[in-house]
């Protein structure tokens, strides 16, 4: 472990764990508001559950790694306190009932869905908010009402996410952000559309100084999975999907969730109109997706 040759094994295995921790902590609060995550899946991986096999689970991996890190903090009267972040991190693990052995929580398999991707796309790793992006993904086949299909919800999953992911992922590349294939061009053009279709209001949000940065970023990278429910994420999914231009539909979308709010949003100040974007108002998706065909239908 103390070898400091860079091509060492022990050091991918550190690297591996600063990705694994940071993937632990997004997995474990996805859709909090649902139990669905905490619940054991009824198709755990057998080859790693198998007490005949040495496989190191991810939950234990992970515990490992937390519990050798610990706080040594001295107190005011030189008494050492040495404690461990498991018992003090408010978002600990012990937060979570702890499955028993030969379970696994379907958190654990989107956890290593990330992970092995991760592993296999280098160039990218692992960024925030990539969990946001495979939850409805895996959501939707582990559900699915035929067991056949839904015993093989992390493979299709995977595949899945790995096709979006080809298609999103400079979204997700920081050094891509100002070039034409960024996220930054991508929240221009969401005021550029807004323009054409709704000068008025565009000009309002300009006045007010109020940035696509504050708030299309979020809508724009994770596609809207965070300002919805989950049925209604799905929902807004299966139109953007179905679109031979997806993204540029995705831009309509967001367009016609600020024309639906246009009468708020042009009587409102610079802190209730980015209170009404940053926590959005409107929670019937078919009048949204109706007024971005009809956006997209004046072209």
């Amino acid at each position: 472990p103390l070898n400091p040759n860079p091509d060492s094994r022990w050091n991918t295995y550190f690297k591996d764990n600063e990705v694994l921790l940071q993937i632990d902590k997004d997995v474990r609060r996805l859709y909090p508001d649902m139990a669905f995550f905490q619940r054991p899946t009824d198709y755990p991986c057998l080859l790693i559950l198998d007490p005949q096999n040495e496989f190191e689970t991810l939950r234990r991996r992970v515990e490992q790694t937390t519990l050798k890190s610990q706080t040594v903090a001295r107190n005011r009267s030189g008494v050492t306190n040495v404690s461990s972040p498991l018992k003090s991190t408010p978002s600990s693990l012990s937060e979570y009932e702890v499955l028993p052995n030969g379970c696994e929580a379907h958190w654990e398999v989107v956890e290593r869905i990330l992970f092995i991707y991760a592993k296999l796309n280098p160039g990218i790793a692992y960024v925030q908010g990539m969990n946001e992006i495979v939850g409805p993904l895996y959501y939707t086949f582990a559900t699915d009402p035929n067991s056949e299909w839904k015993e093989h919800a992390e493979a299709d999953t995977f595949f899945c996410f790995t096709n979006l992911m080809s298609e999103i992922r400079d979204n997700f590349i920081k050094s891509l952000d100002d070039s034409q294939c960024g996220i930054t061009y991508k929240m221009e053009k969401v005021y550029s559309t807004l323009k054409e279709k709704d000068v008025e209001l565009y000009l309002k949000l300009q006045e007010q100084n109020i940035k696509p940065q504050f708030f299309a970023f979020r809508w724009l990278t994770l596609l809207l999975s965070q300002e919805f429910l989950l049925p209604d994420v799905i929902r807004i999914w299966d139109s953007l999907f179905a679109d031979d231009k997806r993204f540029d539909f995705l831009l309509l979308v967001c367009c016609a969730m600020l024309t639906l709010i246009r009468d708020q949003l042009l009587e409102g100040d610079f802190t209730l109109n980015m209170r009404l974007l940053q926590d959005y108002p409107i929670s019937d998706v078919h009048l949204i997706l109706k007024k971005a065909k009809e956006l997209q239908d004046s072209k």
